[in-house]
């Protein structure tokens, strides 16, 4: 088994490529078995898109964009997909915002992509109402830290009435450069879950991407979104084991199906 690692990505094992892009901060912190597992069937590349694994968390981070994201994904690719070859890609929640963006503007060499839960609300019919929503949990990070916006993001994802949210005062800028999660509600929530799809150019791409659903998420925000996506691309709908965190939770199941799906789809 091969192993490498650069200051955005690391490679291990052997096979098809298989590009792996997490959710949210970026930062591949879970996966480990996710993707130790997946490397014995594929070359599979961990992007890391703010090197938050390799060497720079603590370093000041500025608003994200899901662009900057599939066009580094796209660079990385370039840099390990033999000219003329093709690369499966696996994004989950943030990841697989910038898997369906990847795949609209970056067609070319990709076999077939699998989107776990991508949280582009916009293609729902009250998609003001869930941008709103991550507004709320936004402003509930900023005044009262990790604990509140944590428990107003649970209830929005399951669609609930959040209740009182715990007190808690505001992270200090290198708290938060400190912590993936205080980065991904700080920079990476608002932006991501504005995003709205191409879905003219998904549709025309659909052979070639499959949306994924917890089966965990039923009746839950990531669920319905997923399944909604799916829909106005015309693409497939997996459900996979466990909710919106099934990657993390349930790596063997989770990368077994995975391994089917795309291997399935993508000959």
């Amino acid at each position: 088994m091969t192993e490498q690692v650069a200051d955005d990505h690391d490679v291990r094992g052997t096979g098809p490529v298989l590009l792996v892009l997490p959710g949210g901060a970026g930062h591949p912190m879970g996966l480990e078995e996710l993707t130790g597992r997946l490397a014995e069937r594929f070359t599979v590349v961990t992007y890391d898109p703010l090197g938050l694994a390799h060497g720079r968390l603590g370093r000041p981070v500025g608003e994200q964009r899901v662009r900057a994201w599939s066009d580094g994904a796209h660079r990385v690719l370039a840099g390990v997909v033999p000219r003329g070859g093709q690369a499966y890609v696996f994004g989950t929640s943030s990841g697989g915002v910038a898997a369906l963006d990847l795949l609209a503007r970056h067609p070319e060499g990709l076999r077939h992509v699998v989107a776990h839960e991508p949280p582009v609300v916009e293609v729902l019919p009250d998609a003001a109402g869930q941008r709103a929503m991550f507004q709320e949990v936004y402003a509930a990070y900023r005044a009262a830290g990790l604990d509140a916006a944590g428990a107003r993001l649970g209830a929005g994802l399951e669609e609930r009435a959040p209740g009182p949210l715990p007190g808690g005062d505001p992270l200090s800028p290198e708290e938060e450069a400190a912590s993936p999660f205080a980065l991904f509600l700080a920079h990476v929530l608002v932006p991501f879950t504005g995003y709205a799809p191409d879905v003219g150019a998904l549709r025309a791409l659909s052979g070639r991407l499959t949306l994924g659903a917890g089966a965990g998420s039923k009746g839950q925000l990531p669920h319905r979104t997923a399944a909604a996506a799916a829909r106005l691309c015309g693409a497939g709908l997996a459900e996979f084991p466990g909710g919106h965190l099934g990657a993390v939770e349930h790596p063997a199941e989770f990368a077994g199906l995975l391994t089917e799906v795309l291997l399935r789809t993508g000959r």
